[in-house]
């Protein structure tokens, strides 16, 4: 199945807009706010691996200016209150990181959330370095906000 499908209208469907605004059951949702909602990843790749979206759609860190450095603190502080609700203690041990076009599977902006780090699996940790071109820290998104 096509996480990006489009529907028969021509809009396009989307599965983290359908997690966002509660139509799909099968979705572990671990918290929610007005704006943003936080769920277990279907195929996590450390012990703790959620995802933050914000419930409005928006397609990529790429679609970010620095009108949204707001949303990727809130997203980010979503993401901690979750791991410390969830029992990680260690804060230093995690992994806060947004995936950059074309390295991401849903087009909707989204926040994994890992912990802890140092046991990311070994055959997915390639896709979790940040700095890459594939995979940009928080606080690294956030700078390059700040000169957008």
């Amino acid at each position: 199945m096509d996480l990006n499908d489009t529907e028969g209208n021509g809009n396009e469907w989307c599965v983290f807009c359908s997690i966002a605004k509660g139509q799909d059951d099968e979705a572990d949702v671990l918290k929610k706010t007005k704006d943003l909602v936080c769920f277990r990843d279907i195929c996590p790749v450390a012990p703790h691996h959620y995802l933050v979206v914000p419930i409005q759609h928006i397609e990529s860190c790429f679609s970010l200016n620095n009108g949204h450095i707001d949303l990727v603190e809130r997203m980010a502080e979503m993401a901690r209150a979750v791991l410390l609700d969830s029992g990680v203690t260690d804060m230093k041990d995690i992994r806060l990181g947004f995936h950059q076009p074309p390295y991401i599977s849903v087009r909707h902006l989204h926040l994994h959330v890992l912990a802890p780090a140092s046991r990311i699996s070994a055959d997915m940790l390639y896709k979790f370095i940040p700095g890459t071109p594939s995979f940009v820290s928080e606080k690294q998104l956030r700078k390059c906000l700040k000169v957008k």
